[in-house]
């Protein structure tokens, strides 16, 4: 008999029932060092007073209206992210999945309005992960996320990930954008190299392409600027963002330039719950922390003392860990042992990690972590790899 809950994940049996920053209490009492963070979605842990506070003060006045209306906490979250960023303009969301959806239309639109409704084609890569939507999966291409699920939308050139000359073969007559994490995350945690996205604005500039960031997992402070592109220098046409911009409340949001959004007219695209009050309340609040240069200085801080120790683990358990990667609060031990080994052992460990592609084990834990909670999730992932040996 199939469960009331449609079995489409493998849930490993924990129940937990309160947040305390990066800890999590499971119903028999137990405490979690959560270097998970929902995904990378709590960005300032689990219950964070200013962001309690954001929440319960808006839902005493309004929880919902239409996009028909102004809606203030949007329009100030608007303004925030776009004197913050490259952007002029910004459409909000629900999740990155709809962020996807709609950074795929407007890239479509924006070479209709221009009069050339054939490049429709957007590039991407191996190992990508953009959603669980029809764009999403067919953008990702993988057969794990789209065996079963045809036809697939079509439109989309899948390449290796690190192929530079196919890149430039690919370019065609049909081609509209490229689209790009710049840092993979269920892929495995990998950069891109900052070398890498120079190259491609420097190619989407020199053939008009528009050029596609998916920020939605590595944005939001997790590298230790606002947003992991900032570090090459360059700027993207149209970015998606979600998870951490809501610390927790679903929240994401497409920002672009006005050039690459001059297609989307009234009509074009819309979204009930998208920017709604509630939301737009708790993601400006966390703009106002993480966008913070001071915060984000102890981010990137905190991270280099985070990377030295897993470097140390490596090098105390061989025969479980083969190497770190990542950047910022965003990183990965490549395993010697099935990932999921690890997972499982992190959990006898009390300890919460996420898996990856590549055989990876991903660590994305609130920004606030202190160094504290480091060295404790450093001897309980220790603990975890003397119990496999």
């Amino acid at each position: 008999m199939i469960a009331s809950v449609l079995p489409t994940y493998a849930r490993a049996p924990l129940n937990f029932v309160k947040g305390e920053g990066t800890w999590l209490i499971e119903a028999d009492g137990r405490r979690f060092l959560d270097l998970g963070a929902g995904i990378a979605v709590n960005a300032l842990g689990h219950a964070h007073p200013e962001l309690v506070k954001a929440l319960s003060d808006q839902a005493q006045n309004l929880w919902h209206v239409s996009n028909l209306y102004e809606i203030p906490n949007q329009q100030r979250l608007a303004d925030q992210l776009v004197s913050l960023t490259f952007a002029d303009t910004v459409f909000f969301t629900n999740s990155g999945t709809e962020s996807c959806e709609l950074a795929v239309k407007m890239a479509r639109k924006y070479w209709y309005e221009k009069g050339q409704p054939e490049r429709v084609e957007i590039i991407t890569f191996e190992g990508s992960f953009h959603g669980r939507s029809s764009a999403g999966i067919a953008a990702a291409g993988s057969e794990k996320m789209t065996k079963g699920f045809g036809p697939l939308l079509p439109g989309f050139v899948h390449l290796k990930w690190n192929d530079h000359d196919a890149i430039k073969a690919a370019i065609s007559d049909q081609t509209a954008a490229i689209m790009i994490e710049p840092i993979q995350g269920e892929g495995g945690i990998r950069p891109v190299p900052e070398q890498c996205l120079k190259g491609l604005r420097d190619l989407c500039d020199e053939h008009g392409l528009l050029l596609i960031f998916d920020e939605v997992q590595c944005g939001v402070g997790r590298t230790g600027k606002l947003f992991a592109h900032e570090w090459a220098g360059i700027d993207p046409d149209i970015m998606m963002v979600a998870k951490g911009i809501g610390g927790g409340f679903p929240l994401g949001a497409v920002l672009a330039s006005e050039d690459a959004a001059f297609g989307m007219t009234a009509g074009t695209h819309g979204s009930t719950y998208g920017g709604n009050p509630l939301g737009c309340a708790v993601g400006n609040k966390v703009l106002e922390l993480v966008g913070d240069a001071a915060f984000l200085d102890e981010v990137a801080e905190k991270a280099a003392y985070f990377k030295a120790g897993l470097e140390a683990l490596v090098a105390r358990h061989p025969n479980t860990f083969k190497s770190v990667r990542g950047k910022g609060l965003m990183m990965g031990l490549e395993c010697a042992v099935p990932n999921m080994d690890v997972v499982n052992a992190g959990y006898d460990a009390l300890i919460l990690t996420v898996p990856a592609g590549g055989n990876v084990v991903r660590f994305v834990p609130a920004l606030t972590i202190t160094k504290e909670d480091i060295d404790e999730a450093l001897a309980r992932l220790s603990s975890a790899a003397q119990s496999l040996g």
